[in-house]
């Protein structure tokens, strides 16, 4: 699964340098010195050690953006730590929040905050180049894994900073919508619905030919159906029960209210929206043959970055690169025989 996902996701030329090498340290000064961004996730005081911190990269071009994403940021007395999904997820509360109450606390299914650091670095990023083009100068960008976990956090943050109350466990609940969550179905699925709105409540009772409970002061209002969440569930949970997700779904969707089954990814790739929308590319890798990507999900006057090359070899650019910086192919061959390079061309 961890090739896939390389296959999958990598897309930009790799060149392998080893930076603990003089020559390879001089290659990097070389390349950061025509370049727009440098982007590293070392340990902090990594780069600082090889001699390739932020001052000597600015010191070979002074208008560079210089990112670092790190667990903890680059200052602070826990910066120096390792810090990775896992642990960032745990370390900013994120982890505290996900399951049932009273039950240990589940991690997500997906990588929450490495995810969330990318893109913060991302936009930090293109935010410093903006810059760079508006002749202000270089930036350096301090980007923490453990921090864009916590800022995402928006709905338990706030809460906190403004009541002191900690938030807890809520399992399939929301905080302060009802109803909106996941209910079993009749064929072995689960459905997630959002209806607390007034207008989305009543259509949802009335699919479910519960619409004479509308007028139980318990239901009748937002606040109401929140404060009684626990009699709606009950209520609404078994009629849930005896229907087909699918065909839920339809119903109410139908009447306008959010709705979907849970898919599996199975699902998900078969499913015509994401089939009509091309989430899903096609491109041919040199060693692994024709491979199935997913898209940039952004797209611009109904179009998106293309995905016209594979996954590279690992070192599969260095000597292009190399070439590039004006060194021939007898010094390349050398770098690589000395272990500054790697060298992983295609075979023809």
């Amino acid at each position: 699964p961890r090739f896939a996902t390389y296959l999958a996701r990598k897309q930009n030329e790799d060149e392998l340098i080893d930076l603990k090498q003089p020559e390879g340290r001089d290659i990097l000064l070389a390349l950061a010195a025509k370049s727009d961004g440098l982007l590293e996730n070392n340990r902090p005081g990594a780069m600082e050690a090889l001699g390739l911190g932020a001052e000597d990269i600015r010191a070979v071009n002074p208008d560079i953006v210089y990112t670092s994403v790190s667990g903890f940021g680059q200052s602070g007395p826990k910066h120096r730590r390792a810090g990775v999904n896992l642990t960032m997820e745990a370390f900013s509360g994120a982890l505290h929040v996900t399951g049932d109450p009273g039950d240990m606390p589940m991690r997500p299914g997906i990588q929450t905050a490495d995810m969330f650091g990318a893109l913060f670095a991302t936009y930090a990023m293109l935010s410093g180049l903006i810059s760079a083009l508006r002749h202000q100068g270089g930036r350096t960008v301090d980007v923490a894994l453990a921090e864009a976990s916590i800022a995402v956090a928006a709905w338990e943050t706030a809460g906190y900073l403004a009541t002191g109350e900690v938030p807890q466990r809520l399992g399939h609940k929301h905080r302060t919508n009802a109803p909106y969550r996941l209910f079993a179905t009749a064929d072995g699925r689960h459905i997630a619905v959002t209806a607390a709105r007034q207008n989305f409540f009543e259509e949802f009772m009335r699919v479910l030919g519960l619409e004479d409970h509308l007028d139980d002061p318990r239901f009748a209002t937002y606040l109401a159906r929140k404060q009684n969440e626990d009699e709606l569930i009950d209520l609404v949970s078994p009629v849930i029960a005896t229907w087909n997700a699918g065909e839920l779904e339809a119903a109410w969707a139908a009447r306008g209210i959010p709705c979907s089954p849970v898919n599996d990814y199975a699902q998900v790739f078969s499913d015509p929206q994401i089939i009509d929308r091309g989430m899903v590319v096609e491109v041919d890798h040199p060693r692994a043959g024709r491979q199935k990507a997913v898209r940039n999900p952004v797209l611009m006057d109904g179009d998106g970055p293309d995905i016209a090359r594979p996954a590279p070899l690992l070192g599969q650019h260095s000597a292009e690169i190399l070439a590039e910086l004006g060194l021939d192919r007898a010094r390349i061959d050398q770098l690589a025989a000395n272990g500054a390079v790697i060298l992983g061309e295609v075979e023809a």
